[in-house]
């Protein structure tokens, strides 16, 4: 054999899968088809939000939070529907996640040397519905370091068992088959490709120099989703969320491809819910690309004014930060929209200024580097928008300011093939709005939501603007953002138990066959049922990992 166990994919499920397996002594064959730049795969480029329940830095905040409130509002946004088959073992693993996010997850992270910042953002603010989906409170807690620093312990371990002799790096090894010999897994085959020493996230060399077979023990499959496939996306695109975009923009690098779902259903994995998928409705086009089609999410805050691509502004619960796979409901099915792609933002200088943040650790520099003082200057003390906002306001393909709404709505509508939006349409709109700022309390649910928001001060000291009109000229000049769906996460996959084996058709394990991460749906074909909290991908990526990693340890010792 070349190795205990085989890991295919060396992003983070991987690693964390081959850190578990190297430091109890196991030999690992890590293959990938990208090149060593590449470590970490997609979580590298990650904003680095996890999902903690009750920790400290909430407590600190003044939230109150428990295991109960949590795994209330995961039930409520899972919405599970198929517990006797498809969704079996992702209601059990959603538990056990809830249960470690309350528990063990945080000192885990600590032992590995991550911490976060003293803020806890607060993701998927819901459809309004106590039993509904989101968050009832602020869970999302930022690694300091992003993606970036949650990926770079488990590289420094991988790199360090190389050297010990226990892990052996296969780049540029793509995986075409994966071997069953007995009804069991004991190796992979695939092809060679040329050497490429592209730089991190760009699209590599296809170009084919020869075939390899590896075998071992057992092989875990953590080779991530469909995201840069937009082919794949529209052929799984579920009816409930009306037709796939003709046009839509990238959140994933071009190797997640999703080739290992279907080459593991060969190898007779069980492949669930692939009618579940987590697209964000804030995508822009990268003005400075790495990848094809690169797409950059915005994290807003709760004040800008959403509108659809014919001028009509968005019900609620679509908000901003509120219901993310709702709102792309909406604006797949709602009257006149299926032909459009797009929808808009109008908002103010100072909601950019308070209230925008560029999911990515390359957009995050100050994060990214551990930068504390930094972050203090840039986001607490400065004046002005971040820099990488500031960077989109001036250089973005998708956004547009003027001193007057007439004008913005002109200049937004030269962004589309036809104008589609009439600005006297869009004013009535905005001062009904403005209306509602007068006072305290308010009927309109935005703006309810705005001063909820501004009861909690991590929102109130870093991420809401004060309440004021949109058409204030003291708060302008005034700015359209034209927003594309950005193509980001698979939410079934492989399913499996809760020692990440993969099952069959028929429930039982494939002997030696394992799945973590993405390409399990997170855990157990789809832990995240129907919607996610966020703060949750990543931390998928670490349970399931381990998971494997030790259970693929247990089973060659």
């Amino acid at each position: 054999m070349d190795a205990d166990v085989i890991v295919v994919g060396a992003g983070l499920a991987g690693l964390v899968a081959a850190h578990e397996l190297t430091s109890r002594g196991r030999r690992v064959a890590l293959v990938d088809q990208e090149n060593a730049a590449n470590l970490g795969g997609q979580a590298f480029w990650s904003f680095g939000g996890l999902f903690l329940v009750d920790s400290p830095e909430q407590r600190r905040l003044g939230v109150k939070d428990s295991f109960d409130l949590a795994w209330n509002d995961w039930q409520g946004s899972a919405a599970f529907d198929r517990t006797e088959d498809e969704d079996s073992w992702a209601v059990r693993w959603a538990r056990a996640y809830v249960e470690w996010a309350a528990g063990e997850k945080r000192s885990w992270l600590a032992g590995h040397g991550i911490t976060f910042l003293p803020t806890v953002g607060w993701a998927e603010r819901g459809d309004l519905r106590a039993g509904g989906h989101g968050n009832s409170v602020p869970r999302f807690h930022i690694a300091w370091g992003t993606g970036t620093g949650v990926v770079e312990p488990f590289v420094g371990h991988a790199r360090q068992a190389a050297r010990d002799g226990l892990l052996t790096f296969h780049h540029r090894h793509r995986v075409d088959h994966l071997i069953v010999e007995g009804g069991a897994a004991c190796g992979v085959r695939g092809t060679v490709l040329a050497e490429d020493h592209s730089p991190r996230g760009v699209a590599s060399s296809r170009e084919e120099t020869g075939a390899f077979e590896l075998t071992a023990q057992a092989v875990i499959v953590t080779s991530g989703g469909i995201g840069a496939d937009h082919d794949i996306v529209r052929r799984h695109w579920p009816e409930r969320l009306g037709t796939p975009p003709a046009e839509m923009v990238t959140g994933v690098p071009a190797y997640v491809d999703g080739r290992m779902l279907d080459i593991s259903a060969e190898a007779g994995a069980r492949l669930v819910n692939r009618d579940r998928m987590w697209h964000y409705t804030e995508g822009v086009r990268n003005w400075d690309p790495i990848w094809p089609g690169h797409g950059i999410r915005i994290l807003p805050g709760p004040s800008s004014l959403w509108f659809d691509a014919l001028g009509r502004r968005l019900p609620e619960p679509c908000l901003p930060g509120y219901d993310t796979l709702g709102t792309l409901r909406h604006l797949r099915t709602a009257d006149g929209l299926a032909g459009h792609d797009h929808s808009w933002f109008i908002l103010t200088q100072k909601i950019i200024e308070k209230e925008f943040a560029l999911s990515g650790s390359e957009q995050n520099p100050d994060i990214t580097a551990k930068d504390r003082a930094g972050f203090l200057r840039e986001r607490v003390l400065g004046k002005g928008a971040p820099g990488p906002v500031d960077a989109f306001l001036r250089e973005g393909a998708d956004f547009v300011t003027a001193p007057n709404l007439e004008q913005l709505v002109d200049r937004m509508n030269r962004l589309t093939d036809e104008p589609l939006l009439d600005a006297a349409s869009i004013r009535r709109q905005i001062e009904a709005r403005d209306l509602q700022m007068a006072n305290p309390y308010a009927k309109d649910a935005q703006v309810q939501g705005i001063r909820n928001a501004r009861r909690y001060i991590g929102d109130r000291l870093g991420r809401v603007a004060t309440p004021h009109r949109i058409l204030d000229p003291s708060a302008g000049p005034l700015i359209g953002v034209k927003l594309h769906i950005l193509t980001r996460k698979t939410l079934g996959g492989i399913q499996t138990d809760l020692d990440s084996r993969a099952l069959g058709a028929d429930g039982t394990p494939v002997a030696g066959l394992y799945a973590a991460g993405e390409v399990a749906g997170f855990g157990g074909g789809g832990v995240h049922g129907y919607n996610a909290l966020e703060g949750t991908f990543l931390g998928g990526c670490l349970f399931s990992g381990r998971a494997a990693g030790r259970a693929a340890a247990r089973q060659t010792a």
